[in-house]
């Protein structure tokens, strides 16, 4: 049996583990103390992923040939989360809406840009989202604190599951290595951690929130997903090299970026733009 076990542990689907454990502890720790720490420090973060994460958006899909596009939108960027680190988180969102619609009107005929025209909305919402809705207040906190459990309990129970369990592939043509087992397995872990999370923070748990943690659990593996697509359209392995085991900096929170943004969306519906986390919990 011993034997049996360790030959399970050494088989080629768990042998990036080592990696992708102490690079995801690196980054988890540094996040999370950040997340806590909130206001600028936590803003500049939020910058700098969004910069991250277009170049390595520009480098997989090969943006920067449609240079000065290319440079419009980059330096739009930069406007914006230099405005986002001064709390300015409605003009970086007006400018970064703005600057994409400039570039649809500009490359309307030759479409030579679109790839360039997401990039800009990507990484517009994988540095906003984030930054606008943890401002200074305990639901900012609550609310960051409740997507991160969710997402990463989601990849984690999702990984342990689907190579654990294996069977019918999600989409093979996207991701081979994704099962639906996994999928399941990461679903109901997030549902079930969120939910928990939620109960410890706020006292209790109603069907909004075991609602809102399986939608982010939904929407982070298809962001996760989403990345799978485009480095396969383009036929590339990882989005960078920035983390040990884990490739670029999108490798790793492609999920988070998507949950970000749908949560910061139905916090703003409920809300409104001031206060955006008071929408998930009213602290």
């Amino acid at each position: 049996m011993g034997l049996e076990l360790r030959r399970f542990f050494l088989a080629g689907s768990w042998s990036d583990l080592k990696s992708r454990v102490i690079s995801a502890l690196i980054l988890g720790i540094i996040v999370i103390a950040l997340t806590a720490i909130g206001g600028w420090p936590f803003r500049v973060l939020c910058a700098l992923t969004g910069i991250i994460v277009f170049d390595e958006w520009a480098r997989m899909t090969r943006a920067k040939r449609v240079r000065p596009i290319y440079h419009f939108a980059r330096g739009a960027l930069i406007v914006a989360v230099v405005a986002l680190v001064f709390d300015l988180g409605l003009l970086a969102v007006a400018i970064v809406g703005g600057a994409m619609i400039f570039i649809a009107a500009t490359d309307r005929d030759e479409r030579s840009a679109r790839w360039v025209h997401w990039g800009l909305f990507y990484a517009g919402a994988a540095a906003l989202a984030p930054g606008m809705l943890r401002g200074s207040d305990p639901a900012g906190l609550a609310t960051l604190g409740f997507i991160i459990v969710v997402v990463w309990s989601t990849d984690i129970f999702a990984y342990f599951t689907g190579r654990t369990l294996g069977g019918p592939k999600l989409l093979p043509a996207v991701s081979p290595k994704k099962t639906l087992s996994g999928a399941a397995g990461g679903l109901l872990a997030g549902t079930i951690l969120g939910a928990v999370y939620a109960h410890f923070v706020s006292g209790e748990v109603g069907a909004f929130i075991i609602v809102l943690a399986a939608i982010l659990s939904v929407v982070g593996q298809a962001g996760d997903l989403f990345e799978s697509w485009i480095k396969r359209r383009f036929g590339v392995k990882d989005s960078g090299r920035l983390i040990p085991g884990h490739g670029g900096l999108m490798d790793r929170i492609d999920a988070l970026v998507v949950a970000m943004a749908v949560t910061w969306a139905v916090g703003v519906a409920i809300a409104g733009f001031g206060e955006p986390a008071r929408g998930i919990f009213a602290l």
